[in-house]
């Protein structure tokens, strides 16, 4: 079959919905000879976000919750590059890859909207330009850097003065990244003081009570438990500024601070704007088969997308557990398409919500049912072990939660930097004296 006669299936972003949309439409039409599978992904590898801070804490090893595309997807076309621009009146979509930014326009057939979104920082002053967030590995990695930095730095007589302010570490945001963030930071930290001394960690949410998607009973006893372990949380509180040495907060307090984890808000990916599609806070409205109206051929799911829920009347909220089964339900609507079936609407209620709170303590909400303590962090582990990709990430994490049963979390900070080497004046100067 000619070239031109192939259908042309382009995929952007490898985040849960597009990933799983992508290993669909492998599984269902990769090996059809009229089509071709194209994924573009600005990382090589797919994050499994459930497990970010667990990096951030020295629970697991850097690698471990990251899997290279290429080895998930065998028969899909994979670009590692970053999207520039999407054109849907020509189907052309712009990106770049390399370290030399080679350019590409990409053709497309159909095309699957699946960028995720970014951190939003609500024009907070300072708060882009010195907060940390926790959305990338490179965001978890840089706060455990920063968390050992500020451990090292703080331990010396020098900064006997500045010690408070170095070891205050403020976390805004009481949802499941914020409390997960926070309690495993504090577990890290507080484990550390074995070798180092002084600590002071605090979680600041705009709402009476943490973890507000479990309900009042278990965000309490989340908020009770970190209170135990020496997290202090300040509700019906808000950021209001940060500077280099503090945090102002909307009741006119002040923590000095050098270190703000910010995990309270997102907003949808900024090239949304540019499309000329209905819009509802930024995200694309689709109907209940994730297809853009007016654009035939263009889809959209996940953070990207409204997505309607005739049972609520309200749009699916854009979680893990959502994505990938919108990735999943796409894809067979895709298939159906091309192969001439009919189309299914997207149809799922959400069957649990779980978080970690640290120590080996977890609360969790599943199938209605409540769960806490050690019961509800035994079911996280087990629940995101299942979904992890991958039988090799899957034993390499469940052997460094083994490992970290018998030994204590690891100190050492990451630092990318080449070795030292001598410059020609100092060679010279060798030689002279030899």
């Amino acid at each position: 079959m000619n070239a031109h006669q192939r259908k042309h299936l382009l995929i952007l972003g490898g985040g849960f919905g597009g990933l799983y949309a992508a290993i669909e439409l492998e599984r269902a039409l990769a090996f059809q000879p009229d089509v071709e599978i194209t994924l573009v992904n600005r990382e090589n590898f797919f994050l499994f976000t459930p497990m970010l801070h667990e990096i951030a804490a020295s629970d697991l090893d850097i690698t471990h919750i990251v899997n290279p595309i290429r080895k998930v997807l065998r028969r899909v076309t994979f670009l590692h590059g970053e999207v520039e621009s999407i054109d849907l009146a020509r189907k052309r979509a712009a990106v770049f890859h390399g370290p030399n930014q080679h350019h590409h326009e990409l053709s497309y057939d159909y095309l699957v909207i699946a960028l995720g979104a970014t951190t939003n920082f609500y024009k907070i002053p300072g708060l882009e330009e010195r907060a940390l967030t926790m959305k990338s590995l490179g965001d978890a990695i840089h706060l455990r850097n920063r968390l050992i930095d500020l451990l090292e730095e703080a331990d010396f007589d020098c900064a006997i003065d500045s010690r408070a302010d170095l070891l205050s570490v403020v976390v805004a945001g009481g949802g499941f990244a914020g409390v997960e963030t926070v309690a495993a930071a504090n577990d890290f930290l507080r484990e550390a003081t074995r070798f180092y001394r002084h600590l002071d960690v605090v979680l600041v949410h705009p709402e009476p009570v943490i973890l507000p998607e479990l309900g009042d009973q278990m965000g309490q006893y989340a908020q009770k438990k970190l209170g135990e372990r020496r997290v202090e949380i300040l509700v019906n509180t808000k950021v209001k500024a940060i500077s280099d040495e503090s945090v102002e907060l909307s009741d006119g307090t002040k923590i000095r601070t050098k270190t703000l984890v910010w995990t309270a808000g997102t907003s949808p990916n900024p090239l949304l704007e540019t499309l000329p599609c209905l819009k509802e806070r930024g995200r694309l409205v689709v109907n209940e088969y994730m297809e853009v109206p007016d654009w035939p051929g263009v889809w959209a799911l996940g953070d990207c997308a409204v997505i309607p829920d005739k049972k609520t009347g309200k749009a699916y909220p854009p979680t893990a557990q959502h994505a990938m089964r919108e990735g999943k339900r796409l894809a067979q609507n895709i298939t159906a398409e091309i192969l001439g079936r009919t189309k299914k609407p997207f149809v799922f209620s959400t069957i649990g919500l779980l978080a970690a709170i640290g120590r080996r303590t977890g609360v969790a909400n599943i199938l209605g049912l409540n769960f806490s303590g050690f019961i509800a962090w035994f079911l996280w582990r087990t629940i995101y072990l299942s979904k992890l990709p991958r039988f090799e990430k899957k034993v390499r994490v469940a052997l460094d939660w083994t490992l970290d049963l018998f030994f204590s979390k690891d100190l050492v900070h990451f630092m990318i930097l080449r070795s030292p080497t001598v410059s020609h004046a100092e060679h010279a100067h060798a030689e002279e004296q030899t």
